[in-house]
């Protein structure tokens, strides 16, 4: 009995401390299913804001120092202009709705959430500093694919120089961009779901689709398009100043090590694989050009070491975080041969004129490095790709790609130039042609 009085008066406090235990155990699951916070990494924050940096010098100064060595003095303000605008109105239409309609995906997926994003980040709409994108703040990410969204089309500008007019020029520009890059730089890294890069699982690490084939094709139709220019192959249409082009053309070099290793989005082994990848591979490149012109021109020239240079680093871009070293040095190796043969007999052959070897650097370029992504990504021969889907399946979906990427840039390409040329004409008139874009278009000269 009196156990039981005992009993009885602790049992408040014992309902007391099972009504805790039970109320703390009602909440740990809650506690344990909370996500964490993503926190940005500051030194994967410090590397990729470095490389936005780097990625925005090589449109200017890098791309307009080089063009503009390769054109006649009469036209270098011209392309200088060119290059600058392009890239301002490239990166305003960014923030506007570039960068929702290239990364974001719908909540639900649609029949069209493969191909291109939606507008819920227009305006950058929901992004904070506190926002994380990975490891990196998201407006960090924005702004370092903005670089990308403004070079690529400043490249398009060395196929149609001194001719085209600089009105229909970035008229072209503001239609390709929406219509050609946006689609390629969501299908290919637009995430999960994303066409070429999730279902098709095709590598492009930084660019070799979404930016070189990209523009290279666009470069092509342009100078298709816009037909050669007066008095070519009769006129001397020698390089103004190769000590531009040559700084130019060092300068990219630099600033594509920002493009390449910056694609990581980290300050990570797989970064600095990136970064050596673009050496040794742009060093081969640089050798197999001026080797070829060696071979079959008897001499081996600065512009070629200078073209090599940048046919190297488009290769090596979209395979530059899945090869090894010895995947690199072939890829350079492949690409100044096969983009010197494209830049000189292949362009002669079928007459078009590509002003500044759009197409025959930018473009064959970007083909050959993607395909041969597919080959050395494998881990057997060097690649870090320890998913490496197997020869003929990772090789088929680089192929398909390309494809895509022709296509896509192919069609956009004509159909925005027969609208700028409908409404506002392509080229300039023949004398302001022979006196020079520079003074007619711009009101002034470069040199007196």
């Amino acid at each position: 009995m009196k156990h039981l009085k005992s009993l009885l008066a602790a049992a408040p406090a014992l309902a007391l401390m099972a009504a805790a235990a039970f109320a703390q155990d009602a909440v740990a699951p809650a506690v344990e299913a909370a996500a964490p916070v993503p926190v940005a990494d500051p030194g994967h924050t410090a590397w990729v804001l470095t490389s936005t940096v780097l990625v925005a010098m090589m449109t200017v100064p890098a791309l307009a120092l080089f063009y503009g060595g390769l054109v006649r003095s009469k036209n270098v303000l011209s392309i200088l202009m060119q290059c600058l605008i392009g890239f301002a109105v490239m990166a305003i239409l960014w923030i506007v709705y570039g960068y929702s309609l290239a990364f974001t995906m719908p909540d639900e997926a649609t029949a069209l959430s493969p191909f291109i994003g939606t507008f819920g980040k227009a305006f950058l709409a929901g992004i904070t500093p506190e926002t994380v994108s990975g490891s990196i703040p998201e407006i960090v990410f924005v702004a370092f694919q903005m670089t990308f969204a403004c070079i690529t089309p400043a490249l398009i500008v060395g196929a149609s120089a001194e001719r085209v007019k600089f009105g229909a020029v970035i008229f072209f520009l503001v239609l390709w961009f929406t219509f050609a890059y946006l689609p390629m730089a969501h299908m290919v890294w637009g995430g999960a779901g994303s066409y070429l890069g999730s279902v098709w699982g095709a590598i492009d690490f930084a660019g070799g689709t979404v930016v070189h084939i990209n523009a290279g094709i666009a470069g092509l139709v342009i100078a298709i398009m816009g037909g050669k220019r007066i008095g070519l192959g009769r006129d001397n249409f020698a390089p103004h100043n190769l000590v531009l082009t040559y700084i130019g053309a060092m300068l990219l070099w630099i600033g594509w090590f920002g493009f390449n290793a910056g694609s990581e989005l980290a300050a990570d082994g797989i970064a600095g694989y990136a970064l050596l990848n673009t050496l040794v591979a742009t060093a081969a490149a640089a050798i197999a050009w001026p080797f070829a012109e060696w071979l079959t021109r008897g001499h081996a020239s600065l512009l070629g070491g200078a073209s090599g240079v940048v046919a190297g680093l488009v290769a090596i871009t979209p395979a530059c975080g899945t090869a090894g070293p010895f995947g690199a040095i072939v890829i350079g190796l492949a690409a100044g041969a096969i983009c010197f043969w494209a830049a000189t007999w292949v362009k002669a052959k079928f007459g078009y004129d590509d002003a500044l070897d759009v197409f025959g650097v930018h473009g064959v370029g970007g083909i050959v490095g993607s395909i041969l992504t597919g080959v050395f990504a494998n881990p057997a021969l060097g690649g870090l790709k320890a998913d490496y889907a197997g020869f003929g399946t990772q090789v088929t979906a680089q192929v398909v790609s390309v494809i895509v990427c022709i296509l896509v840039s192919g069609v956009v390409s004509v159909i925005a130039l027969s609208i700028v040329k409908a409404i506002m004409g392509l080229r300039v008139t023949e004398t302001a042609e022979r006196e020079g874009l520079d003074i007619t278009t711009h009101g002034e000269r470069a040199y007196n």
